[in-house]
C-alpha cells in the first residue's frame, strides 16, 4: 500500500476498446462483400472484350445492350410471362421428383433386399441422358405441361434418392439399438433418430436437385414448347437476337441461384441444432 501511494502511476491501465462495428462487419462478411466486386469486375472485362474485338451484337453483345433488351422484355411483360411458366414447371417437377425420391429412398434405406432388386433398374433409367428421353416423353405425353413436369421429376429424382438412402444408412447402429431398448415406436425412431441423422446428407441431394430442375425444364422446352424461358432461347436463336438469349440465360441462372439459396436457408433452419 505504501509503495502504491508513493508510485501512483503504476495503477494506470489502458481500457479495452470494443472493436469497431465496421471492422467487425467486414471480418464477418468479407467473403459476401466480395461477390458484387467480382461481379463488377466480370462485367467490366466483358464490356472491355466486346469493345476490344468489336464484336457485332449477334455474336457477343455488351452488357449495356443486354440491359436494354432486359428493360424492353421486362416492361412489355414478355420475360415475366415466360419465367412464370418455367417456374410453374419447375415447382411441379420438384414436387413430383422429391416426394417420390424421398419415399422410395426411405424404403430402400430400410430394406436392403428391395434395394438389391430395384437398384439395377434405377441405375439403368439414370444412365440414359435426359436429352434422349425428352423427345420420347413429348411424343407420349404431348408438348404441354405434363411432359415438362415428368422431365423435371426424372432429372431431380436420382440425387435425392441416393442422398436419402445414404443418409439413412449413416444412422449410428448403437443409437438405433438404444432407441429399441427404450421401446421407441417406428414413428419415434424416424422422428427422433433417423430424420435428424439423415437430413445433412439429404440436403446435399436437394441442393443438387433444385439446380437440375432448371436444366430439366429448359430441356423439355427445347424439345417442344411454345412458351417458357427455354422456348425464348430457341426463339432468340432463330432470329439471331443474342441479347434476348443472354437475358433468358441470366434469368435461368437467377432462378437456380434463388432455389439453391432457399434450400440452404431451409437447411440452416432445420439443422440449427448441429451448431
Amino acid at each position: 500500500m505504501a509503495y502504491e501511494a508513493q508510485n501512483p502511476t503504476i495503477r494506470f491501465s489502458v481500457p479495452n476498446r470494443p472493436p469497431r462495428k465496421w471492422g467487425k462487419w467486414v471480418s464477418t462478411y468479407k467473403t459476401r462483400a466480395l461477390v458484387p466486386v467480382v461481379l463488377g469486375i466480370g462485367l467490366w472485362l466483358w464490356d472491355l472484350l466486346v469493345r476490344w474485338q468489336q464484336y457485332p451484337p449477334f455474336i457477343l453483345p455488351g452488357p449495356a445492350q443486354v440491359w436494354r433488351k432486359f428493360l424492353v422484355v421486362a416492361t412489355d411483360g414478355t420475360l415475366a410471362h415466360h419465367a412464370e411458366i418455367t417456374l410453374f414447371e419447375i415447382a411441379l417437377g420438384l414436387l413430383l421428383g422429391l416426394t417420390t425420391a424421398c419415399g422410395l429412398g426411405y424404403i430402400l434405406g430400410k430394406h436392403r433386399a428391395i434395394e438389391r432388386l430395384v437398384s439395377p433398374y434405377i441405375v439403368a433409367s439414370q444412365s440414359v441422358p435426359i436429352v434422349a428421353l425428352a423427345p420420347l416423353l413429348v411424343i407420349w405425353f404431348g408438348s404441354g405441361l405434363t411432359s415438362k413436369v415428368l422431365i423435371c421429376g426424372l432429372i431431380t429424382f436420382f440425387p435425392t434418392l441416393i442422398s436419402t438412402v445414404v443418409g439413412l444408412r449413416n444412422v449410428d447402429a448403437d443409437l438405433r439399438d438404444l432407441m429399441r431398448s427404450l421401446r421407441a415406436s417406428r414413428w419415434q425412431m424416424f422422428k427422433l433418430l433417423e430424420l435428424p441423422a439423415a437430413l445433412p446428407v439429404v440436403f446435399g441431394g436437394l441442393k443438387l436437385s433444385v439446380i437440375l430442375s432448371v436444366v430439366g425444364a429448359v430441356v423439355g422446352e427445347f424439345v417442344g414448347a411454345d412458351v417458357g424461358l427455354g422456348f425464348l432461347i430457341n426463339l432468340a436463336r432463330g432470329v439471331l437476337d443474342t441479347p434476348l438469349m443472354f437475358v433468358a440465360v441470366i434469368s435461368l441462372v437467377i432462378i437456380a441461384q434463388t432455389l439453391y439459396l432457399l434450400v440452404a436457408l431451409f437447411e440452416h433452419m432445420c439443422l440449427r441444432w448441429q451448431d
